[in-house]
């Protein structure tokens, strides 16, 4: 397995295999109840799900981010390619005659967002080194949230550091190293999913939220984090997950002592608590002082 630690560049190479929805983003006073209508207030879009944010949020920390997908060859698709590209992130999707997984997603009063999604999630799947891949050779830091079995080992064989998320599913426990799997403490699916990968990673993270989390190491070292104060009034919880997996990924990518890549991660997921959908409010490099 590679190792975590040891510095590398200031600015490392970084990378996400994962999927994208497309996302429509709206503010109600409270979720419906059954039969209840609920007035929806400030709507917009973007290409969202775990992939895209997590993407976004290493290209601010890293200057830019690939991003191996799958698009639907539809408008979603294409819109999606297109914002991804302005906010930093170079794109590599393949295309399938599916239409692309869309959302709704729905933020109360507090902050806390409600998903429903249409349509099945579209992965990165079958494992071709082809053009997807093609110049990412040597990544320091790779977060794998969506694809098959053989994508996870492509991306195994390309990184240095490999993080994964539980919601890739299938192609865990398949006897493949991870240098680290996080995944929310509090999510009953996430933690079923988490199992059959468990001892496959070197490093198993548990995020609990204003509670800071929690890991635990191979050699049995426990330990947790507290929990960054955000940094100002909490607008919209959407994000902020994948915020801190990119942040955890971007500092095990750069060598950082894990106590550093944890503190790091949380503070990408407060500033995102910050901002009115994903992208407007991560931390940036500037934020950092790089």
């Amino acid at each position: 397995m590679s190792s975590v630690a040891g510095a590398t560049s200031s600015r490392p190479n970084v990378a996400v295999v994962g999927h994208v929805e497309w996302v429509q983003f709206a503010r109600v006073s409270h979720v419906p109840r059954a039969g209840e209508v609920v007035h929806a207030e400030d709507p917009f879009a973007e290409p969202a799900g775990g992939g895209a944010v997590a993407a976004v949020q290493l290209a601010r920390l890293a200057g830019t981010a690939a991003l191996v997908t799958c698009f639907g060859e539809d408008d979603y698709g294409a819109r999606s390619r297109l914002r991804l590209g302005e906010l930093g992130v170079d794109v590599r999707a393949s295309l399938v005659q599916s239409a692309s997984r869309s959302a709704v997603t729905l933020v109360d009063d507090a902050g806390e967002r409600t998903i429903t999604t249409f349509g099945p999630r579209l992965e990165p799947q079958g494992g071709r080194e082809d053009e997807r891949w093609s110049g990412l050779e040597r990544i320091d830091g790779l977060y794998f949230t969506a694809g098959d079995e053989a994508e996870l080992r492509i991306a195994r064989s390309r990184s240095r550091v490999l993080v994964a998320s539980p919601r890739a599913r299938a192609a865990l426990g398949h006897g493949i190293a991870l240098d680290a799997l996080v995944l929310s403490g509090d999510d009953e699916i996430e933690l079923r999913a988490a199992e059959p990968a468990l001892g496959q990673a070197e490093l198993v993270v548990w995020t609990e939220g204003e509670r800071g989390g929690r890991y635990r190491r191979g050699d049995g070292e426990t330990g947790r984090w507290a929990a960054v104060p955000p940094p100002g009034e909490v607008v919209d919880s959407y994000g902020c997950g994948d915020s801190f997996a990119a942040g955890l990924t971007y500092g095990l990518g750069a060598g950082m002592p894990l106590p550093d890549a944890l503190a790091l991660g949380a503070r990408c997921g407060a500033v995102c608590l910050t901002g009115r959908g994903p992208y407007e409010r991560q931390l940036t490099r500037r934020d950092l002082g790089l």
